[in-house]
């Protein structure tokens, strides 16, 4: 009865998405929605996760969904990146805008502004992020988490003391997961990118 439950929920949230963005997203457009109906018992799988994980169907799963496998192992990766990762919520953001803003991702980066907004991260923080310079951090967990992804975005080799420093404050936990969060959202950009995906509303 819960999981019936679970699918109807799902199956409405999905129907609703796919209708709200018929009206944002160009007559044109890359995406190829499969209709609820249509969907199969491993997609229908893959949304009741991320309905229960992140309590809603994100942009990039629409895209993901046409291979389940692969959007299955994105949404166990995203949901724990974004709820229970050892990174805070603004750690997670300036890295999500600086990845973004590398690949020159304009909806995910619009969309994580935002988000870093909400979170606590200052309009001189999130500036320095876009033109990637050193944003004023006070916080030492906050620079390292900068520091790091910043030498992995622009493909820079970290030297051995500077590891260990990096170590020392992040854990390896934490180098396990930076390293991941930009993967991740390097998908993510990509996959709005490609898909032409127009630049979200403001709420």
């Amino acid at each position: 009865m819960r999981h019936k439950a679970i699918s109807l929920v799902c199956h409405t949230r999905y129907a609703v998405s796919i209708k709200r963005n018929q009206g944002t997203i160009r007559p044109m457009s890359r995406l190829l929605d499969i209709s609820p109906d249509q969907l199969s018992a491993e997609q229908t799988k893959v949304f009741e996760q991320l309905v229960a994980g992140r309590g809603r169907i994100l942009g990039p799963y629409r895209v993901w969904i046409h291979s389940p496998t692969v959007a299955s192992g994105m949404e166990q990766i995203g949901t724990f990146l974004n709820k229970r990762s050892t990174l805070s919520e603004r750690e997670v953001e300036m890295v999500i805008v600086m990845i973004a803003t590398h690949w020159r991702g304009d909806y995910v980066q619009t969309a994580h502004v935002r988000m870093g907004r909400k979170v606590g991260l200052s309009q001189a923080v999130i500036d320095a992020l876009l033109a990637g310079s050193e944003p004023p951090l006070t916080d030492a967990h906050e620079k390292a988490v900068h520091r790091f992804a910043a030498a992995m975005i622009a493909s820079r080799k970290v030297p051995d003391a500077e590891f260990a420093e990096l170590e020392k404050t992040l854990g390896r936990p934490g180098i396990a997961e930076v390293l991941v969060l930009i993967g991740y959202y390097t998908s993510v950009a990509m996959a709005m990118k490609v898909h032409e995906v127009p630049i979200p509303p403001e709420n």
